[in-house]
């Protein structure tokens, strides 16, 4: 028997100390949610998620923009809707002006709402979505995933050539021939803003099918990302558990321990 190294108080020591820490990394764990709480614990899975956690943001960040662009769509066509029944009374007004029976007088009063409706066009062309022009040549080009790559929707131009002829200071109602002329430009008119609204209609299919692969996408991620550094709370609060006793025990087994050289003293009286 020794008095001066007491080998089962230092191995009592280390496994408490073992299990300690173990406790507190359980501990740890448990209330933070992730099963890396420290680099070290999974050092390459931290890089993996680190690099999926950009991945998701950034493509919640491209879901937001395909979800701005479809607004901008939905507005462009609410603009247009309006416009197409500008155009209808529009078209209507040119066939009231041809009839024979009517007056240079009706047709001046024919031309008088006519001339408000070219005006209402007009003014719509130059409407804006949060200071970006609804109609203009420029396309726009809509980011639709985590890396960057864009989607082009073309710009719906109001002033074209097509529509011009509607809207021009020149074409009027007033005589039955004018209204003849005037009848083919809004036609022309009709004819373009129908595809134009097509085209709209086709980005707003293709851009809300985006919005969804986006959508799955990103939970996808999140999953693979929960896998990583997520803790499983019920396996882990188990190991607590466990820990905790050992940890319990090893304090009392270390104090027992201590008491061993006590027993030195019986050979010394």
């Amino acid at each position: 028997m020794v008095i001066n190294t007491n080998t089962q108080a230092q191995a009592a020591a280390s496994n408490l100390q073992t299990s300690t820490d173990m406790l507190s990394k359980s501990l740890s764990r448990l209330s933070s949610g992730s099963k890396i709480v420290n680099p070290a614990d999974d050092a390459a899975g931290l890089a993996v998620a680190s690099r999926l956690d950009a991945q998701i943001k950034r493509t919640a960040a491209a879901k937001s923009n395909v979800g701005n662009a479809i607004s901008f769509t939905q507005t462009q066509d609410g603009y247009m809707k309006k416009i197409a029944k500008a155009y209808d009374r529009m078209s209507e007004l040119a066939i009231l002006a041809q009839d024979v029976t009517k007056s240079d007088a009706d047709r001046t009063l024919y031309n008088s709402e006519f001339s408000q409706l070219q005006a209402y066009v007009t003014n719509t062309a130059n409407r804006e979505f949060n200071g970006v022009s609804l109609f203009s040549t420029t396309a726009l080009n809509v980011t639709i995933d985590s890396e960057g790559n864009t989607f082009t929707m073309n710009g719906i131009d109001l002033s074209a050539a097509s529509y011009a002829g509607a809207t021009a200071n020149t074409t009027n109602i007033s005589t039955t021939a004018a209204a003849a002329t005037a009848l083919s430009s809004v036609k022309t008119a009709i004819s373009k803003l129908a595809e134009d609204r097509a085209s709209i209609g086709a980005y707003q299919s293709r851009l809300n099918f985006t919005a969804e692969q986006l959508m799955v996408s990103k939970e996808n991620l999140s999953a693979a990302s929960s896998v990583i550094q997520d803790v499983n709370v019920a396996e882990e609060s188990t190991q607590f558990a466990r820990y905790n006793i050992l940890v319990q025990s090893g304090t009392a087994m270390l104090a027992q321990a201590n008491q061993l050289p006590q027993g030195v003293l019986s050979l010394l009286q």
